[in-house]
């Protein structure tokens, strides 16, 4: 039987500089969504690609003193590279320079000629370069362009214009009949205003510019750069005439772009498809802005982050888990560095690297270090339903490309079973032989949850689940994996030997600014306390997995405990009030950011936050489970 199409694209970007974050934000969604369908058994194509034939690009060109192909080329070498940082899986690249989208665009352009919908006249309005866009006097904002707020140029020359207006009613009724058609409905809502407005003819050609796709018949004419590059989702699959790649994916599943492009999708686009009598695409999704300081980024301002500097500092998981989990994905957000770290601590260290540090350790100290053989009758069930819940949540997610709620959905499946440790306590189950079967249940339902959460991660994260899996002993390729081995439980096979690796994602410590680092605290008890003084001590929990007496020293004990991930050893003056075996499995509060200390020849890392009073002292613990590294405030 053959498999289900799906047909994904970015918006092709323009070359005219190098690209930034938000090129990324939507390469990234576009590449895990179609891992993702590819997951679920689809058939799935992805596409991107450049929009090289433009006035911004001859422009730009022109500073650099090159001509225009030397200038593009030189961009798209670096562009290449930015997609494979990312690990971005496209099938193929687009570029407008390509003879087989030159040759497909003119033969567009004069079979829409013969239909009598282009027709010769003379435009005389007004023309944003950089949007690359023409408007009227009555849609420009106190003289400026509408979108970009920048200046715009008066043109006048004679042009080719297209009939839009014929299929203004046309395009609405199909909107109206298909509600997803334009996504999400805050967009949709633009576009019927903006249609039912009126739509005006556009021009589709430039006498004024030598880089470009000349019109058939008429070369002193060169293509309108919209017109030319929206046809890129089509000449990519061979149109015309319409080969086997056309016939097998069109019409696309999803156009993934920018809020700020959704019009010439969402109107130009689908009327250029109903002039040829082709099908529409299903779906054009205008995701929201990812901004710097509550601006858009723009190549031209300057505002912009290189997402290679990031890959090579955090990690492409760490980069690509920020994008699309920071923000949902309709709506504008906001990148800073602080809420990139803050991501990576919180998701990635303190519970996913956290749940895997904890499993393969107790996996390692209480079954030595094997997967064990769970009992039906010892287990509860609480994680394998819950896995199946979070299975539907992603899927339904995905299927609304809610690219935050699948992560999301994910990532409290992880928080569970960071909760489900602490509650099912496998240290102390240890204690009992008589409870064995439950110790090996428990020990064996988080490493199957590992082994199912890898997978679901896969489409999200290129780097990470392949680590998993090779931990939890597993010698399959994850690629190989599915959406069934996801949502299935019970695959895991006892008898695996782990392979117990360094930490996945190792937190990241902030350092204090020097003005705070330098701020004095008071000596006297009692006195006021500043809040950057304070702010300087990291307090975090930490779970307890060996305690021991140091010898030689009647009030010590050295702890070994994991934070967010990290082995740590803490001396502690709490022997005289508690035994090591009763602290094992105990979640504690610390001062993480301690400099370390050597005490009776021991290294400690870290202070264990106690109270005390006339009856004696009691260890600090949060009144529920927590996680792991979770930030005490």
């Amino acid at each position: 039987m053959a498999r289900p199409r799906y047909y994904v694209t970015t918006p092709i970007y323009y070359p005219s500089a190098d690209l930034h974050i938000g090129h990324a934000y939507t390469t990234v969604a576009a590449d895990a969504i179609t891992r993702f369908r590819r997951l679920q058994g689809y058939d799935a194509y992805f596409v991107t690609g450049t929009d090289e034939h433009s006035q911004k690009v001859e422009r730009s060109a022109a500073e650099q003193g090159m001509g225009p192909q030397q200038f593009v080329d030189g961009i798209v070498a670096k562009i290449v590279p930015l997609w494979r940082a990312l690990h971005i899986a496209y099938d193929d690249f687009i570029r407008t320079t390509e003879p087989r989208h030159v040759h497909a665009v003119g033969e567009i352009f004069k079979r829409i000629q013969a239909n009598g919908d282009i027709y010769l006249g003379e435009y005389a309005g007004w023309y944003c370069t950089p949007c690359e866009t023409f408007w009227l006097e009555r849609q420009l904002d106190a003289g400026k362009c509408p979108d970009c707020k920048r200046q715009v140029e008066l043109v006048r020359e004679e042009s080719y214009f297209f009939k839009l207006s014929k299929y203004q009613q046309r395009l609405l009724d199909h909107i109206a009949a298909h509600p997803d058609f334009i996504q999400p409905a805050s967009r949709r809502n633009e576009m019927v205003s903006f249609i039912k407005q009126g739509l005006e003819d556009i021009c589709v050609s430039r006498t004024k510019l030598n880089w470009g796709i000349p019109v058939p018949g008429d070369p002193k004419h060169v293509i309108y750069v919209w017109f030319d590059a929206l046809a890129n989702y089509i000449t990519v699959l061979g149109w015309p005439p319409g080969g086997d790649l056309f016939q097998r994916y069109w019409p696309a599943d999803v156009h993934l772009m920018g809020k700020e492009i959704v019009r010439f999708h969402a109107v130009i686009w689908p009327i250029i498809l109903m002039a040829l009598g082709l099908p529409l695409p299903k779906r054009v999704y205008g995701h929201g802005w990812l901004n710097l300081a509550g601006e858009k980024m723009s190549k031209s301002r300057g505002n912009v982050i290189d997402p290679i500097k990031l890959v090579e500092q955090y990690g492409v998981d760490a980069v690509r888990h920020f994008l699309l989990r920071e923000v949902p994905f309709g709506a504008d957000g906001d990148y800073s560095e602080e809420a990139l770290i803050r991501r990576i601590n919180v998701d990635l260290a303190n519970d996913l690297g956290n749940l895997v540090h904890r499993t393969l350790a107790v996996l390692e100290r209480f079954a030595g270090g094997r997967i064990p053989e769970p009992s039906a009758a010892a287990d509860d069930g609480q994680l394998s339903r819950q896995l199946a819940a979070t299975a539907d949540q992603v899927a339904a997610a995905m299927d609304n490309l809610a690219l935050q709620d699948a992560t999301g959905a994910i990532f409290r499946l992880v928080g569970a079973a960071n909760k489900y440790i602490d509650r099912e306590a496998p240290w102390d189950l240890a204690k009992d032989p008589g409870r064995r079967e439950r110790l090996h249940t428990v020990l064996y339902n988080l490493a199957e949850t590992l082994r199912a959460v890898a997978v679901m991660l896969s489409p999200f994260l290129p780097e990470a689940p392949a680590r998993i899996w090779q931990q939890l002993g597993l010698t399959a390729d994850i690629a190989e994996a599915t959406w069934r081995d996801a949502a299935t439980w019970g695959l895991l096979e006892p008898g695996l030997a782990i392979q117990r690796g360094s930490p996945l994602f190792p937190r990241i410590e902030i350092e204090a600014p020097k003005a705070v680092a330098q701020t004095a605290l008071p000596e006297a008890a009692g006195a006021l306390l500043d809040i950057e003084a304070f702010r300087q001590v990291d307090l975090r929990t930490a779970v307890v997995v060996e305690a021991e007496r140091v010898q030689g020293a009647d009030k010590l004990l050295r702890l070994q405990v994991t934070l967010a991930g990290e082995e740590r050893q803490i001396v502690a003056g709490i022997a005289e009030h508690y035994r090591p075996e009763d602290l094992i499995g105990k979640s504690v509060v610390v001062v993480a950011n301690l400099k370390p200390a050597k005490i009776r020849g021991l290294e400690s890392r870290g202070m264990l936050l106690a109270a005390s009073d006339a009856t004696g002292l009691a260890v600090l613990t949060p009144d529920r489970p927590v996680v792991s590294g979770s930030e005490v405030k």
